[in-house]
């Protein structure tokens, strides 16, 4: 099995800041991307941003400048630090793992979310 556990959500004001964490465990052989999505209340999940092994970013143009990812590959680890935070940017917090599993298969799996708000 394989699990994804978030932690950091919060409430925050408008201008503060969060840090998202997603740990990864379980029986991974290798992993290709990892990320983090949101979905806020009658809207579709959507990218946040992407990190692949060798560190290449993507980002979606809403959170371009103020939100950074990372991640510790020797800790199965990405990080979301969210700077600038804006009322928009309050949602369910997933993140998603692109890997491989112990025997060859590969596919994504999800975390159970984190719920982010920001207050104006």
């Amino acid at each position: 099995q394989v699990q994804l556990v978030e932690s950091g959500g919060g409430l925050v004001q408008a201008g503060g800041s969060l840090r998202l964490s997603c740990a990864a465990s379980g029986s991974i052989f290798s992993i290709n991307a990892m990320g983090w999505y949101r979905q806020a209340p009658g809207k579709q999940r959507e990218l946040v941003a992407t990190i692949t092994v060798r560190g290449s970013t993507n980002y979606a143009d809403s959170v371009k400048g103020r939100f950074t990812i990372s991640r510790d590959n020797a800790k199965v680890t990405v990080y979301l630090q969210m700077n600038s935070l804006k009322p928009e940017d309050t949602a369910v917090y997933y993140c998603n793992a692109d890997l491989i599993r112990i025997g060859g298969l590969r596919n994504d799996y999800w975390g159970q979310g984190t719920q982010v708000t920001v207050s104006s």
